[in-house]
């Protein structure tokens, strides 16, 4: 049995964060099938695949994100599509920032950090660059929390 398909304490496989359910499944089938490559809305994004500890559950859960390369790391963005709430994702790996990271068909275990403040502002911009949706993702009511994924 492969890592991605190794089922948690419970004995159940890694189940999609943030109740995004069907779509966010079929993301992941489709990103291990073809070694990164997706389509659909994200078929023009950088995707990742995200494995991060429930901070109450325990279980692993993966969610796909876009992320923008940064030397040797990757930032992936907790935008929540704009919500005013952080995303499940994020507070679990905040909770245990051990996570694993899946670029491609590469698989590897990684440290998850807020960026440093002085960073945001300059990732956050070349992130609407390359990815202009991502300018509706801000809200007034929070600051989009930035995540540099460094190999562990």
């Amino acid at each position: 049995m492969t890592d991605e398909t190794r089922p948690g304490p419970s004995g159940r496989h890694p189940e999609p964060a943030d109740g995004a359910g069907e779509f966010n499944r079929n993301v992941i089938a489709e990103f291990r099938t073809r070694q990164g490559a997706v389509g659909g809305p994200l078929a023009d994004a950088p995707v990742l695949l995200l494995t991060v500890v429930g901070a109450r559950s325990g279980e692993p859960r993966t969610t796909p994100l876009v992320y923008l390369p940064d030397g040797g790391r990757l930032v992936v963005f907790a935008s929540n599509g704009g919500s005013e709430q952080d995303p499940l994702w994020y507070r679990n790996l905040v909770a245990h920032p051990e996570v694993t990271v899946e670029v491609g068909a590469e698989r590897y275990p990684a440290l998850a950090a807020p960026v440093d403040p002085a960073e945001h502002d300059a990732l956050w911009a070349r992130q609407i660059a390359a990815q202009p949706q991502f300018a509706g993702y801000r809200t007034t009511a929070r600051t989009v929390p930035l995540v540099a994924l460094s190999r562990a």
